[in-house]
């Protein structure tokens, strides 16, 4: 079976590296909130281009951390996309806040700004704007509707680590980006972990103290806290690939080239790339009205098709009532069509050719 994701085929292709780096850990005796996890906090904000980086436990945390950090919480409205990962709404849920689920544009799978503006009211308090698949967001309509209404923007880059949106790294745009190294993704460790970055010292500083039971230096616990971090083995792991994430993209993108060429001409709707950014491709989703008839058929002939996510966060009996009186038409569209083919840096050219012709055979 040709996986859609194959972690295991990554840790293989840096195997000498990791393998060092974990047993450096091991032998240091230190394995929470160390050297590693520092050095790692400060790659990876240089990496994004901000002057900060929190390391935490997971991407769900991280948007928690995030928004508790700009003191949103209980009472508070967030909006956010109802097609993306549960762990979005999760993690905003997770800080007191309600979620507020709103509508995706058509084709491009991410936020709508301007359905977005319409649900506004006085509770309304921050944006988290998702970069789904590994496609940006529309990142100035965003902070244009955040910065007319007064609201934060936290950036949901757990499927985007090292896209771009106009130059800029995603997760250095709005007021925090957010990041999952959850082993599937585009950089992922050997278990969960998650980062917040951003320009802001006094927010970094606060997520700081909220990711270890609110403690500052003196370990007194100055607010309610968490038990929120990133451990050094998982740290060391991420350094080691850290370096590799922009040609490991590159291969995406050109797995994603080839995809586009061989299925231009069958009438299955292909991912759009947005003007001006560039496109991770954590996961390549095509849509067709036949999704779960080509889903049995690419598997009966070996290939691992998926389909993320059948159904949106409003459809799922925990999060109904997080819808307002504006329809998602576009997002209750999509769920019913979309399907994921296989791709990931390692995918070999002749499994790429197997996936291809599994899907030519079919339509």
């Amino acid at each position: 079976m040709i996986l859609f994701s194959n972690p295991k085929a990554q840790y293989l292709s840096h195997k000498t590296a990791i393998d060092a780096a974990i047993a450096n850990v091991l032998d240091s005796g230190w394995y929470i909130l160390g050297k590693q996890m520092e050095g790692f906090e400060d790659e990876f904000a240089s990496y994004v281009g901000t002057d900060h980086g929190v390391g935490v436990a997971s991407g769900t945390d991280a948007i928690t951390l995030a928004l508790r950090g700009l003191s949103i919480g209980t009472g508070d409205d967030v909006i956010a996309p109802s097609h993306t990962a549960v762990a979005t709404v999760a993690g905003i849920e997770q800080s007191g806040a309600k979620a507020v689920c709103a509508d995706i544009e058509a084709g491009l799978y991410t936020i709508d700004a301007a359905h977005a503006e319409r649900l506004i009211t006085p509770q309304t308090k921050a944006i988290v704007a998702v970069h789904l698949y590994g496609q940006p967001v529309d990142m100035d309509a965003i902070m244009d509707v955040a910065k007319r209404h007064g609201l934060k923007v936290i950036e949901d880059c757990a499927q985007a680590t090292g896209a771009k949106y106009k130059g800029m790294r995603v997760g250095s745009i709005g007021d925090a980006g957010c990041f999952s190294f959850f082993p599937t993704k585009n950089l992922g460790g050997f278990g969960d972990g998650g980062m917040v970055t951003t320009n802001d010292a006094g927010l970094a500083e606060q997520v700081r103290q909220l990711r270890l039971y609110g403690w500052a230096d003196d370990r007194v616990s100055h607010q309610p806290g968490a038990n929120s971090r990133l451990d050094e083995l998982q740290a060391a792991v991420l350094r080691v690939k850290l370096p590799h994430l922009d040609d490991d993209n590159a291969k995406r993108r050109a797995i994603a080239d080839r995809y586009d060429a061989a299925f231009a001409d069958t009438g299955l709707e292909l991912p759009v790339r947005r003007d001006d950014v560039d496109h991770v491709f954590h996961l390549y989703v095509i849509a067709t009205d036949r999704r779960d008839e080509m889903m049995n058929f690419l598997k009966s002939n070996d290939v691992g098709a998926a389909i993320h996510y059948a159904e949106a966060v409003h459809q799922q009996p925990a999060y109904e009532d997080r819808v307002t009186n504006q329809p998602l038409i576009e997002t209750e569209a999509t769920v019913a069509k979309i399907l994921t083919l296989p791709i990931y840096p390692e995918l070999t050219e002749e499994d790429q050719g197997a996936v291809i012709s599994a899907v030519l055979e079919f339509v």
